[in-house]
C-alpha cells in the first residue's frame, strides 16, 4: 500500500512538470507607461540590470515622494524714470550772482533709475516639494520656492563722466563735481557739514543733499512663493495622461529702493552724521485659491513630456513704506501707507522627465509666472521731508520666466 502512495506521488510530480507553462514575450522596445502622470510623470521601467542602493520605490505605488530643483528666473524691473539728482549746487541765497534757488552748474541729471543698465538679471533659487500619492494616483502636496535678490545700483561723484568739465562763459566751472538733489523741509541734523564749497558761504549751500561729493543708488528685487494642494488624475490612455491641479498660493514681489548721499567738508574729514539715507520699500503679499489642469505624453523608453497651467485671483495686500534716516542712525522721518487690491495670477510650464530608475525622476523645463495689476515705483524718492510720500502707480504686467532642473524621488 505504501508504494502505490509513493508512486502517486511521482505520477503527480511528473504530469506537472510535463504540463503547459505561461510564455515569455521578446523583450520590448520601451514600456507602456502605467501611473496617473500627475506631476510625478510616469512610472519608470524596472531595470534590473541597473543596481541601486537607493531607499526609492516606485513612481506608481502609493507613499511619499520629495522633490528639489534649480531655478534661474528673470523678473520685469518695476521701476520708473525719475530724475534723482543733477551735477551742481542749489544757491539758496543768491552768493553767487543768481536768483535764490537757481541751480549753479550743468544741471545734468546725475542719477536716475533708468542708468541701472542692461536688461534684468536672472535670479538663481530653489523649489522644494514634498508630498504624499494615493492608491488611485491623487497626489496632496506643499511647495516653496524663493528667489535670491536681484541688485541694481549706480552712483555719481565728484568726478564728471568721462572727465568731461563743463565751460561756462568759456571758462571752466567746478560746479559739477557736486552732486545735488530738492530736498526740502528736512530739520537742523541734517544740515551737513561746513566749508563744503569754496567761497560760498556754508548758508548757501545748506543740506546734506545740496553740494553733496557722492551719491549712490540702489534697487533689490525678490520673490518667494509656496503652494499647497492637489492632483487628480482626470483622463488616462496608455501613453498620455490628463491631471487636475487645485489648491492655495502664497505670492511675494519685495523690492527696495536704497539712496546715500554723502557731503564732504573742505578738510575730507567725513563723518557719519555728514551722511543721510533714505529707503523705499514696497512689499505685495498675495494670498488666493488656484486652479489648474496637466497634460502628459509618453515620447520614448524612460522619457516624457508635460504642459501646466494654472490661475488664480490673489489677494494683493500691499505696504509701501519710505524713510530718511541720518548717518548716524539718530534722526530718522518715516512715511507708510497699506492697500489692498486684487491680482490675477496665470503660471505656465513646459517640462522634460526622465527616469532612469524605479523611483528616481529627473526634469528639465521653463516656466512663465505672469501677474497683473500690481503696484510699482513710479518716483521711488519723495523730495518732502515732512511728508515723504513717493509715487506708485498701477503695474498691468509683471513676469517672471526661466529655467528649472530637478530631481525627485517616491518612498
Amino acid at each position: 500500500m505504501r508504494y502505490r502512495y509513493i508512486g502517486g506521488a511521482l505520477l503527480a510530480a511528473v504530469s506537472m512538470l510535463a504540463g503547459p507553462a505561461d510564455a515569455r514575450a521578446q523583450p520590448m522596445n520601451g514600456t507602456i507607461p502605467s501611473t496617473d502622470g500627475s506631476d510625478g510623470g510616469f512610472q519608470a521601467p524596472r531595470q534590473e540590470a541597473v543596481p541601486s542602493y537607493l531607499p526609492t520605490g516606485i513612481a506608481g505605488d502609493a507613499g511619499f515622494y520629495t522633490s528639489a530643483e534649480f531655478v534661474f528666473l528673470q523678473q520685469t524691473r518695476a521701476i520708473g524714470h525719475q530724475t534723482i539728482a543733477r551735477y551742481g549746487f542749489y544757491d539758496l541765497t543768491g552768493q553767487t550772482g543768481v536768483a535764490p534757488g537757481t541751480l549753479v552748474g550743468s544741471g545734468r541729471e546725475a542719477l536716475n533709475p533708468r542708468m541701472f543698465r542692461g536688461s534684468p538679471t536672472y535670479q538663481p533659487g530653489f523649489n522644494v516639494e514634498l508630498g504624499y500619492r494615493f492608491d488611485d494616483g491623487t497626489r496632496i502636496f506643499a511647495n516653496y520656492m524663493q528667489l535670491y535678490d536681484a541688485h541694481y545700483s549706480v552712483g555719481a561723484s565728484l568726478v564728471p563722466p568721462y572727465y568731461n568739465v563743463p565751460l561756462q562763459n568759456n571758462q571752466i566751472t567746478l560746479a559739477d563735481t557736486f552732486v545735488s538733489s530738492p530736498v526740502y523741509s528736512f530739520n537742523s541734523f541734517f544740515a551737513g557739514p561746513t566749508g563744503k564749497v569754496a567761497g560760498v558761504n556754508d548758508n548757501s549751500v545748506y543740506g546734506i543733499w545740496n553740494a553733496a561729493s557722492q551719491m549712490d543708488m540702489k534697487f533689490t528685487q525678490r520673490y518667494q512663493q509656496a503652494q499647497a494642494g492637489a492632483r487628480v488624475p482626470m483622463l488616462m490612455t496608455d501613453y498620455s495622461r490628463v491631471y487636475g491641479t487645485a489648491g492655495l498660493q502664497f505670492s511675494w514681489f519685495f523690492e527696495r529702493f536704497h539712496w546715500r548721499a554723502v557731503s564732504f567738508p573742505s578738510d575730507g574729514n567725513v563723518l557719519p552724521q555728514d551722511a543721510a539715507n533714505y529707503t523705499n520699500t514696497l512689499s505685495q503679499r498675495m494670498y488666493g485659491p488656484f486652479i489648474g489642469c496637466g497634460h502628459e505624453i509618453f515620447v520614448a523608453n524612460q522619457f516624457s513630456l508635460s504642459f501646466d497651467a494654472t490661475g488664480s485671483m490673489l489677494l494683493n495686500v500691499v505696504k509701501e513704506r519710505a524713510k530718511y534716516k541720518l548717518g548716524d542712525q539718530t534722526v530718522q522721518s518715516k512715511w507708510g501707507n497699506q492697500e489692498w487690491r486684487l491680482t490675477p495670477n496665470a503660471n505656465f510650464a513646459v517640462n522634460g522627465w526622465w527616469y532612469p530608475i524605479e523611483g528616481v525622476q529627473v526634469r528639465l523645463g521653463y516656466q512663465a509666472l505672469t501677474f497683473y495689476n500690481t503696484l510699482y515705483m513710479q518716483d521711488p524718492v519723495g523730495f518732502n521731508f515732512g511728508n515723504i510720500a513717493p509715487q506708485y502707480e498701477f503695474k498691468a504686467f509683471r513676469l517672471l520666466h526661466g529655467f528649472n532642473l530637478g530631481i525627485g524621488f517616491f518612498f
